[in-house]
């Protein structure tokens, strides 16, 4: 009999009990964190009993040992609290209770209500536009055409989701393809790991080898005092080899998969084969799409592309991509000609079907949560920077990369690692004379490689969505993150002496 992982929730539940118990285990402490205020056009140091308001001036910056250029705050582009290097101080236990544990993944849902509208939001278009038919009859069409060359599909489009990644930030958004990648690729005849692979492994490979996404590489970069090019052809390379590396890990286990349904890391784990037998039934269609349905699916590729232009031109997030897809499904309906209460029933039908995976993305909030409260994550950043200074170059950028592969683990948002941790890593690489650009790629390497795996961020929602369990994903995943992991180590140790 096999034996699976708990569910996503449950695993999440248990990583939210893991760190209130480590509030009981691990001394309360904190760094002081600076922000600025907008309306007032000052800084505002926030103490542990206190809170100190400071000029908005490049030399209070430079007192305080912040390597941050003053415009970065006035343009937006650093938002979240600032870690004042050399600040830390121990606090007074806050251990989480358990009313703390319960609490921590409403409080999650509370926080991340953005991310939780997108997802609801998206459910009900998709479950709209795949009642109008025009979704299957596209993707008969495509598959009929692509017969042959489904090879080709993994390697495009992998190699585009690790572009959007590592370009501007994709994330959240590629939950918005799972709708059409699944039946296509199960009409190809693979798994159900492999559109897992190509979308969030793409996006998330995005991550380790981002060259100008803003969420992480040029906020770790400000925050650590350099500019954000300095390691961008490095980076550039990194890019190259691992997504690279990645599509051809990807295409020959699809590929096997299509020789032989059995050899399935999905069927071997989770029993899941009629998915994949299914799929390779010849259906009886001409390829003809018709009218309308070409107008439902040219809205639907416009409402795409919509989004990603916004995102990237007109700096657009969540509230903003929400409305466009809200626009989009009154468009549907409109061309549908359905009638207004169908409409909000087949809405509300596919939000429904998305509320485990809104649930799933508040509780992994809650975990940060709880180590905020407990005042423990600071301690551990602080523990991190003591127990690495001192050693030699070679040791310290590898250990460094460990170091963020674990704060991973506990920390998913790549601009609140970056601003919790850079500007102190930042000034330890001043004193051990590494490049800032190796502090910042041992982050970015440490992100995307713990990425693929920490229940905080966004691979359970993605396999809550395609119902494959985390341990099939980790059985499929581990060849691939110990290539990756060798690669970036090399990158590092190359970088330093570079």
């Amino acid at each position: 009999m096999k034996k699976n992982l708990p569910s996503p929730l449950t695993i999440l539940l248990f990583v939210v009990i893991l760190a209130a118990l480590a509030t009981w285990l691990i001394p309360a402490g904190k760094y002081d964190t600076l922000t600025y205020d907008s309306e007032q056009q000052v800084f505002v140091v926030q103490k542990s009993e206190s809170t100190v308001t400071l000029p908005y001036a490049q030399s209070t910056l430079d007192s305080l040992g912040i390597r941050i250029p003053l415009t970065n705050f006035s343009s937006g582009q650093i938002r979240k609290p600032v870690s004042v290097p050399g600040s830390y101080v121990q606090l007074e236990r806050n251990s989480q209770s358990f009313i703390d544990i319960l609490q921590a993944p409403l409080k999650g849902v509370i926080d991340s209500v953005d991310v939780v509208l997108f997802i609801l939001v998206i459910g009900g278009f998709i479950h709209l536009f795949n009642e109008s038919g025009a979704l299957v009859s596209g993707l008969t069409a495509l598959s009929l055409r692509m017969k042959g060359k489904e090879s080709w599909l993994i390697i495009i489009l992998t190699f585009l989701f690790s572009f959007a990644g590592a370009s501007y930030g994709m994330a959240e958004e590629g939950l918005v393809f799972y709708a059409v990648m699944v039946p296509l690729f199960l009409r190809a005849g693979y798994d159900l790991l492999v559109p897992v692979a190509v979308i969030f492994g793409g996006t998330q490979l995005g991550t380790l080898s981002s060259f100008t996404n803003p969420f992480s590489t040029i906020i770790a970069s400000n925050a650590a005092g350099i500019n954000w090019t300095d390691g961008l052809v490095q980076r550039l390379i990194l890019f190259a080899v691992t997504t690279a590396v990645t599509i051809i890990y990807i295409v020959r286990y699809a590929q096997k998969v299509k020789r032989n349904p059995e050899a399935s890391i999905v069927y071997q784990t989770d029993g899941l084969k009629p998915s994949i037998t299914e799929s390779t039934a010849t259906d009886d269609h001409t390829g003809s799409i018709g009218r309308k349905n070409t107008l439902l699916l040219l809205v639907f590729l416009a409402t795409f592309l919509t989004m990603i232009g916004g995102v990237i031109w007109l700096h657009w997030w969540l509230l903003e991509m929400s409305t466009l897809f809200l626009s989009a499904s009154i468009l549907v309906a409109f061309i549908q000609r359905i009638s207004e209460k169908k409409f909000i029933h087949t809405f509300v039908q596919g939000a429904e079907s998305m509320l485990a995976v809104a649930l799933i993305v508040g509780t992994a909030r809650g975990v940060s949560i709880v180590l905020s409260d407990g005042n423990i994550a600071d301690t551990i950043i602080y523990n991190a920077t003591q127990a690495t200074a001192g050693l030699p170059p070679v040791l310290f950028i590898i250990s460094l990369l460990l170091v963020f592969i674990v704060f991973t683990l506990f920390i998913a948002s790549s601009s609140g690692m970056a601003v919790l941790t850079m500007p102190i890593m930042g000034s330890m690489a001043t004193l051990m004379d590494i490049p800032g650009r190796e502090i910042v790629n041992a982050y970015l390497y440490g992100m995307g490689i713990m990425g693929f795996l920490t229940p905080t961020g966004l691979i359970l929602p993605s396999l809550a969505l395609v119902n494959v369990s985390l341990k099939a994903w980790i059985k499929f995943i581990t060849p691939l993150l110990l290539i990756l992991l060798g690669i970036c180590i090399i990158s590092l140790i190359i970088g330093i002496y570079l």
